[in-house]
């Protein structure tokens, strides 16, 4: 079992930092670099750069939620949700495939328990 995870690239686990502004801000993201790789291939599907998709990841989140907590662990649920969600075949491997031209309650329809937060009303089964 092991030899699947260790036969990794080393490089792969490596820590990057990039600098982004977020309205105004300068801050500092700290990742693997197996993460900023599928964020970048997020962020490619819809024609952005990696930190035009941080911008856009943040915003939305603080629209949704109102507060960004760890901000760096959202940034790599995000990444393995991504790659899960590609797997499942819920969002095409096809990568010219763009992400925004997806219907999102379709791809988030049905999740397991845990994946997506229930909908204001929804007794949990």
């Amino acid at each position: 079992m092991c030899e699947v995870f260790i036969s990794a690239d080393p490089q792969s686990y490596d820590s990057r930092t990039r600098s982004v502004r977020l309205h105004g801000v300068v801050t500092s993201i700290r990742l693997e670099n197996l993460f900023w790789q599928v964020l970048e291939e997020i962020a490619a599907r819809d024609d952005m750069g990696v930190v035009q998709l941080i911008e856009k990841l943040y915003d939305e989140l603080v629209a949704a939620r109102g507060e960004v907590g760890n901000f760096a662990s959202f940034l790599r649920v995000s990444a393995l949700r991504y790659e899960a969600l590609v797997a499942q075949g819920r969002i095409p491997g096809d990568t010219s495939v763009a992400i925004r031209s997806l219907d999102a309650q379709a791809v988030l329809r049905d999740l397991p328990q845990g994946w997506a937060r229930r909908a204001p009303g929804r007794v949990a089964a």
